[in-house]
């Protein structure tokens, strides 16, 4: 495995930024990462409609996918009681002061997504690279 670190700045979008990053591997996964958000762009548990916070929050976590085929990221956020929600990372999430993330780029795998019929959902299809 391969690793990759960036520090996003105030006012990126944070999964724009992220998928950006990641065009050009066939499959990647978030290590680690730390920072503040402004605005949350959040998809809660089997919600359809994403919501907007607005405030400053913590990132407590940040785990997922990514890759060329797009990403599937979760988000754990808190704000200043310490208060945590998450969910699904949607556009639209900025970063207040920053977010330093490290990213594991995984060359011996390839990540596609394609229909599923048991969930109705784009699910993640791993194939090794041999």
């Amino acid at each position: 495995m391969k690793t990759y670190a960036i520090r996003l700045k105030p006012g990126e979008d944070l999964k724009m930024r992220l998928d950006e990053v990641a065009a050009n591997w066939s499959a990647a996964c978030i290590l680690t990462a730390v920072g503040s958000l402004t605005t949350v762009s959040i998809r809660y548990a089997n919600c359809d409609a994403v919501e907007e916070l607005n405030g400053h929050f913590e990132i407590v976590s940040l785990v997922g996918t990514l890759g060329s085929c797009g990403s599937h990221l979760h988000l754990s956020i808190s704000d200043r009681e310490g208060h945590t929600i998450g969910g699904h990372l949607k556009e639209g999430s900025t970063i207040y002061t920053t977010a330093e993330i490290v990213i594991g780029i995984l060359d011996e795998w390839t990540f596609s997504r394609e229909p599923d019929a048991t969930t109705g959902y784009p699910e993640l299809v791993i194939k090794a690279n041999r």
